[in-house]
């Protein structure tokens, strides 16, 4: 038989049971079909009631009947005064108050009257997002309170408020409405990638030492054909596994936009079809060089139990490389693209942007990803081509 029909037979019979493996399936379907609408329902969720505490536009005060006028101050501004509850700093801690908390001083009035300036606490936990982020509306509200104040004082003695701000400073935002989207979107690349090493992880162990505790390796090892040709059969139906997943992950965000449940993060996120493909050409060389490395890793093992252990130390670095840039405060270095899992993490990023790559972006994470594919596959062969196989 011609070594590449029997590579393409190989490949067959390895895809057909890959498909037939639950497992397997449940994979494929639950990483890419129901991942992109379900990150992207997760994001929306916590946009969405971020949005609704600020629209709620109440207030919290320890103490609301200290101050009069600070209450008046606020209602003005069309916000809702509530006293706050008795055990509010416990109910901070377990998130059963998400709203920061204003403590009014027992001398607060009389310290206004005298000309004084009184000290109020707004109090959040750091721990608990929605009051922490409450916290600085709460604080530029005390701000403007206090500013109001200093200039009626200035008025009643005939000075011009406008002393105040001898310096008038407008922001300009150069950030495009793609890059915004993508400080709240830029999980979605890792989420992906964490869909294509899982769906090949199963494949590539089941493959090789999943066969070898069956017993089924050896039979196929007895023919007289070249090892790499057997190689490339198996190597082909884990990468193509790995390459659906990627394809079912990218595409799915396009009907997930259906779901989002905030009117703000709809406008930032732009993905379409362009994105979509811009995803895969990144997406499929990674799929094909982490199908050949966890194929390297699990050869050498005896039990399918064996080789999970084995791939663990993997999965564990590709999970963690990707953080360098999600935690990288400047620019990108130019040495994470030739890291895999951070380029491709990296590059999926300036998609979501909107930013075109450069011919570096997509050739060197390319080139890694097929040495890394050319590596796996050779290692394999060679361990085959051993005459005592375990």
């Amino acid at each position: 038989m011609n070594a590449w029909r029997l590579a393409v037979w190989v490949f067959r019979k390895e895809i057909v049971d890959a498909l037939r493996d639950r497992r397997t399936l449940l994979t494929v379907l639950l990483s890419s079909v129901l991942m992109g609408p379900l990150v992207l329902v997760a994001i929306s969720g916590l946009v969405a009631s971020l949005e609704t505490q600020a629209e709620r536009r109440e207030v919290y005060i320890e103490g609301i009947e200290r101050a009069p006028t600070l209450v008046n101050y606020l209602q003005r501004q069309t916000y809702r005064v509530k006293p706050a509850p008795r055990d509010f700093e416990a109910a901070l801690r377990s998130a059963r108050l998400t709203d920061p908390v204003i403590v009014i001083p027992a001398d607060f009035e009389a310290a206004l009257q005298r000309g004084d300036a009184p000290r109020v606490e707004v109090v959040a936990d750091s721990a608990n997002q929605r009051s922490q982020a409450g916290a600085g509306r709460v604080a530029q509200l005390l701000a403007g309170f206090g500013r109001e104040r200093v200039t009626l004082a200035l008025a009643l003695r005939g000075v011009s408020g406008e002393l105040l701000e001898p310096l008038r400073v407008d922001e300009r935002d150069l950030a495009s409405t793609q890059t915004r989207g993508a400080q709240v979107t830029g999980m979605l690349p890792y989420f992906v990638m964490m869909a294509v090493l899982y769906g090949a992880l199963h494949a590539a162990l089941d493959t090789t030492a999943g066969e070898r505790e069956r017993g089924s390796l050896e039979p196929l090892l007895m023919n007289p054909v070249r090892r790499w040709v057997l190689v490339l059969g198996k190597w082909a139906a884990v990468a193509t596994v790995a390459m659906l997943i990627a394809l079912l992950s990218s595409f799915s965000f396009l009907p997930g936009q259906w779901l989002l449940r905030s009117d703000s993060l709809a406008a930032l996120f732009h993905y379409g079809p362009r994105e979509a493909l811009l995803f895969l050409v990144v997406l499929l060389p990674f799929a094909a060089a982490v199908s050949a490395l966890l194929m390297a890793v699990a050869i050498r093992c005896k039990t399918f139990k064996e080789a999970q252990a084995s791939a663990a130390m993997v999965m564990l670095a590709a999970s963690l490389l990707p953080l360098i840039n999600v935690l990288s405060l400047g620019s990108d270095a130019p040495w994470y693209l030739w890291v895999p899992a951070l380029a491709q993490n990296v590059v999926m990023t300036h998609v979501l942007k909107g930013e075109a790559l450069g011919p570096d972006q997509v050739a060197v994470p390319l080139a890694v990803c097929l040495l890394l594919t050319a590596a796996g596959i050779g290692y394999v062969a060679r361990r085959l081509r051993r005459a005592a196989v375990k």
